[in-house]
């Protein structure tokens, strides 16, 4: 196939596309030894103390969706990324590019939405910009976030999956799919009967609860690309295959129902309250117990484990005893979704 030379939407899908850009254009031009580790969050050691660093940008359609807005998603996918890679999240940067003629009342709702996440997280906005560009130049209005958190010397390898063993086990705080399908039935105005509402919601206090009393080797947000593509690249990471049981997924009846008509696949749609945890066996069911007892983990579960069989493939096994392999999306079956 004839190389692409034009960006593509899915480039920016969490897949194989947006991959290999990254690789062929910026991990080539700005190679150094932290960004090359490509993690959630870029962990700098600064002499007594180490910290972690992140950046997103928020271009979601529709602004507004059952569960949030997009300032409330700007707090959530930064904070997760600190909280994942074993931060504790302290400061974040909030840039805005507003369409000219955007309602200003529209962007006080959102800013509100905002700082009100930022509090429930414990997080304080420092710094920020804002840029105003003509009409028809930016669709409405776009955020970006930056964020600084402390990490201790026990979790500095939480994002690169070192210690990963066979056995361990693969647990996820909750039901899947649930923003993706939020946001798209939202877009596109499908009005399905059953509600289905995102799952925007910052999970760095959910997630101390668990750390400060067990070791986490590997967390990861399933946002772009869902659960698939952090399985996957924890699967080539970690040089070991991975076993996921379909009786195990937790999916909502509205998201299942949405994923059947439409043809998606749950396990490739985005989540915005979601974090995947690899554990040891035997710290599994106190790590279950934890988060159960928050709100944002209620329905946590255990969905597969880590096996020495097909090394860096993910494989689901159904419910008949049959199995197939899940891989990465190539391109984007839902754009703009954060």
């Amino acid at each position: 196939m004839e190389k692409e030379n034009r960006i593509l939407l899915g480039h920016g899908s969490g897949g194989k596309l947006m991959h290999e850009l990254i690789e062929n254009v910026f991990v080539r031009l700005f190679s150094n030894s932290i960004l090359d580790a490509q993690t959630d969050s870029a962990i700098l050691h600064t002499g007594s103390s180490d910290i972690a660093f992140t950046t997103d940008s928020f271009v979601i359609d529709p602004l507004f969706f059952p569960g949030g807005n997009i300032g409330k998603l700007a707090v959530c996918g930064t904070v997760n990324d600190l909280a994942v890679s074993g931060a504790e999240p302290l400061f974040l940067s909030v840039s805005f590019i507003i369409e000219e003629g955007f309602p200003i009342d529209e962007l006080e709702i959102i800013a509100e939405s905002l700082a009100a996440e930022a509090k429930n997280a414990g997080v304080t906005i420092v710094t920020g910009d804002t840029k105003v560009v003509n009409k028809g130049k930016c669709d409405k209005l776009f955020i970006n976030t930056s964020g600084i958190g402390r990490i201790t010397s026990d979790k500095l390898k939480i994002g690169s999956a070192d210690g990963i063993i066979p056995g361990d086990v693969i647990i996820i705080n909750g039901t899947i799919g649930d923003h993706g399908m939020a946001v798209f039935n939202s877009r596109e105005s499908f009005n399905f009967k059953i509600p289905v509402e995102s799952d925007c919601a910052s999970l760095n206090h959910l997630i101390r609860e668990v750390t400060e009393k067990f070791p986490v080797k590997f967390m990861r947000d399933p946002t772009r690309g869902g659960v698939a593509t952090v399985l996957n690249e924890l699967a080539v990471k970690a040089g070991l295959g991975i076993a996921i049981e379909e009786s195990s997924l937790p999916v909502r009846k509205g998201v299942k129902a949405m994923c059947e008509i439409l043809g998606f696949d749950p396990l490739h749609v985005a989540n915005e309250g979601k974090v995947i945890m690899v554990a040891a066996k035997e710290n599994a069911t106190a790590i279950l117990e934890i988060l159960r007892n928050n709100d944002k983990g209620s329905e946590s579960s255990i969905i597969g484990y880590i096996t020495s069989d097909h090394p860096r493939r993910v494989v689901l096994r159904n419910e008949t005893g049959g199995s197939r392999i899940i891989d990465t999306l190539s391109g984007d079956q839902l754009p703009r979704i954060c």
